[in-house]
């Protein structure tokens, strides 16, 4: 009679539904330092086990009191305590999604993609100076951002800072494939060069369909060895990015990102270029383009011009218009303070 009991009872600890029960599945996160005592908190703690002891009892049996592993599972309703254990055991993560874009600086970056992660910024950031002094793929702390490919990523919620930094080179390598750096050989640049180049032509084309023109006057310019002058560049250069004007004095900067002063391109990106304006560098729109200008419509398209003298009255014609929509500006305001 004894052994019947015992022998139900070992069924009903290995058998019986004991996570979840009757509730939805759901996310357990066990930290990198985590212990089995740090494990049955979370579960009690989190209500997502009835019966406490016949989990802890099984554990001990099946050595993962031992064997804790950390990281993100998922545990499903109505888990018996084997199924949750030879999880939890095994390391069965879900990965997470990690997601990045519109950013221009390394700590940008760090709070967005360590945000589903066990990591913290700093220790993204660490991982990425470490990486950009000690990589042998040509990677410094001016371009490292070119490494990094916007889109959205898969990986483990407990991934370590060098891994993920591995992890993204992997993906820099898929994105540049044979047919893109065949391209970037074309136009004489460097796979790193085009990702700059890109992140000067996002930073001026307000509009994505003007994206391969901008670029294929950036082209030029660079193939006749004239300075870029681009303004985002100099925004970029005084280090105020809500700077909306860029004004003489602006172009004194003495920095190597000041496109003015200095032909060439600039050491780094001054953003991380998206896909599409990377593509629109390797197939850029081939015209003879040396000069844009805003068009004095602000519909936020340019006017392109090879002729200096055209590029001038383009100058003035947009410079009147913004004139007379500062004055515009100026009489609502006033008719606005007499009522």
């Amino acid at each position: 009679m004894l052994l019947i009991s015992f022998g139900f009872y070992a069924y009903q600890i290995i058998y019986t539904p004991n996570f979840l029960v009757g509730k939805e599945d759901r996310m357990i996160v066990i930290p990198n330092d985590a212990d089995f005592k740090t494990v049955q908190k979370i579960l009690h703690e989190g209500d997502y086990v009835q019966d406490l002891m016949s989990f802890a009892f099984l554990s001990r049996m099946m050595d993962y009191d031992k064997k804790v592993k950390p990281g993100r599972f998922i545990l499903k309703a109505n888990m018996t305590n084997l199924q949750a254990i030879r999880l939890l055991r095994l390391g069965k993560q879900e990965p997470v999604r990690i997601t990045f874009n519109n950013v221009r600086l390394l700590k940008d970056l760090a709070e967005k993609i360590t945000t589903n992660l066990s990591m913290r910024p700093d220790e993204f950031e660490a991982a990425a100076v470490k990486f950009s002094m000690n990589n042998k793929y040509g990677f410094n702390k001016d371009n490292l951002m070119c490494m990094f490919i916007p889109n959205t990523y898969e990986v483990y919620y407990n991934i370590l800072p060098d891994a993920l930094m591995e992890r993204m080179y992997d993906e820099y390598v898929i994105f540049w494939n044979d047919e893109r750096k065949a391209k970037a050989a074309q136009l004489g640049l460097s796979p790193v060069e085009v990702s700059i180049l890109a992140s000067i032509v996002q930073a001026e084309a307000m509009k994505q369909d003007e994206a391969p023109v901008i670029a294929g006057l950036y082209l030029n310019r660079l193939k006749q060895d004239m300075p870029l002058q681009a303004d985002p560049t100099l925004v970029f250069a005084s280090g105020d990015f809500s700077l909306k004007r860029v004004l003489n004095e602006h172009k004194e900067i003495d920095s190597p990102y000041n496109t003015y002063k200095y032909a060439g391109l600039p050491p780094g990106p001054i953003n991380m270029p998206r896909v599409n304006c990377v593509d629109a560098v390797l197939n850029h729109d081939v015209n003879n383009y040396l000069y844009m200008c805003a068009k004095e419509d602000f519909s936020g398209y340019h006017n392109f011009t090879d002729n200096y003298r055209q590029q001038i009255n383009n100058a003035k014609r947009y410079q009147r218009a913004l004139e007379i929509e500062i004055e515009k500006g100026k009489q609502l305001r006033r008719a606005g303070a007499k009522k």
